[in-house]
């Protein structure tokens, strides 16, 4: 299972807000024995400019023939913690490890039907209460969601048969920061990558929304679509991606008013293009923004700027799994920042 690096000195950091209320493995330990603490482009001609693409902890040794995951790296704001998660389909649970206070690791689908899915992908909640075994006392937990993605193709790794691709993001917004959580994706079996040609790939894009100096948790939804120039650039090709039509819902599944006057904005995400953004091992990398128009000058200001990751899968490079993390002023508070995690899985 796939491992998030663990940290130890981060706690006084994180204030919760008051009155918040055995599966099989999805994401394999890599073979190196990582501790999660660097990461290694595979050895490629490709990747980075003048270097490696700063990729997230997992495997160290990528190859285009062998499976890849990459893990929330831990940071100082509660990012990196979400360890050792599984699915069990006869139950329909999910488990997460290395969370405190989401009740005992596993985590059920919406029971009231509010929120089980967006964008496609799977939703999962923690228990809201738990019991002290002495006294029978209740124990209130925190409120985490869990969401999910797998591909519909497989591949077949040592005689057993995997999903080809697939993520977890893990968030709560019961801190008054961003709170503990984590994402991890992988791909399982290796990649063909064309050597010339274009190839464009689409689907569907979801999101969990958290918050610096505010609590709550939102989901976002939206198209996705990545381009790769297989000719150039000469070093690590080119790759351009935008996530469209985005939409915006309470932890409840209740829509969210988006661009009038002091309400949310989710304009278009963009890859930023350059060169040094993919490796010979199919793995790609770098940053992704959107813009918004200043109301007095006209002129394009960023709104959104983080990070994509991605790996290519499959022996005609027919998918991409990937991670997006993006921040920005939330303009519907004063000195309020939102983080936004998301998930795809797009097809050729």
């Amino acid at each position: 299972m796939g491992k998030f690096l663990t940290a130890v000195a981060m706690l006084a950091l994180m204030v919760p807000l008051a009155g918040c209320g055995d599966g099989q493995p999805l994401f394999e330990d890599p073979d190196d024995g990582t501790d999660g603490g660097g990461t290694d482009g595979g050895g490629t001609d490709g990747g980075g400019i003048g270097g490696d693409p700063d990729l997230p902890p997992g495997t160290t040794d990528p190859t285009a023939q062998a499976g890849i995951v990459r893990f929330e790296a831990a940071d100082d704001a509660g990012g990196g913690y979400a360890s050792n998660v599984s699915y069990d389909a006869l139950s329909d649970t999910f488990t997460v490890d290395n969370i405190a206070f989401d009740g005992a690791n596993v985590y059920n689908r919406d029971a009231t039907n509010a929120v089980r899915s967006i964008g496609g992908y799977a939703v999962f909640e923690s228990e809201e209460v738990e019991f002290d075994p002495d006294n029978g006392l209740p124990v209130t937990q925190l409120n985490y969601r869990a969401l999910y993605g797998v591909s519909t193709n497989t591949a077949t790794v040592n005689g057993e048969v995997l999903p080809r691709s697939q993520f977890a993001i893990v968030r709560t917004g019961d801190y008054v920061g961003y709170g503990f959580g984590g994402f991890v994706y992988e791909r399982n079996g290796g990649v063909v990558l064309p050597e010339t040609g274009f190839a464009t790939y689409s689907g569907s894009y979801a999101g969990i929304r958290v918050f610096q100096n505010l609590g709550g948790l939102e989901y976002t939804r939206g198209t996705m679509v990545i381009d790769i120039d297989f000719d150039d650039f000469n070093t690590g090709n080119g790759v351009k991606g935008t996530v469209t039509g985005r939409e915006a819902f309470d932890i409840d599944g209740n829509p969210i008013a988006l661009g009038g006057a002091d309400q949310l904005v989710l304009p278009d995400l963009n890859f930023v293009i350059g060169p040094g953004v993919m490796t010979t091992d199919g793995e790609i990398t770098s940053g992704i923004q959107s813009q918004t128009v200043d109301p007095d000058s006209g002129a394009l200001e960023v709104y959104e700027e983080g990070t994509y990751f991605g790996i290519i899968g499959g022996a005609n490079a027919d998918e991409i799994v990937g991670v997006i993390v993006v921040e920005s002023e939330d303009p519907r508070y004063e000195g309020v920042t939102a983080q936004e995690t998301g998930g795809f899985i797009v097809y050729r």
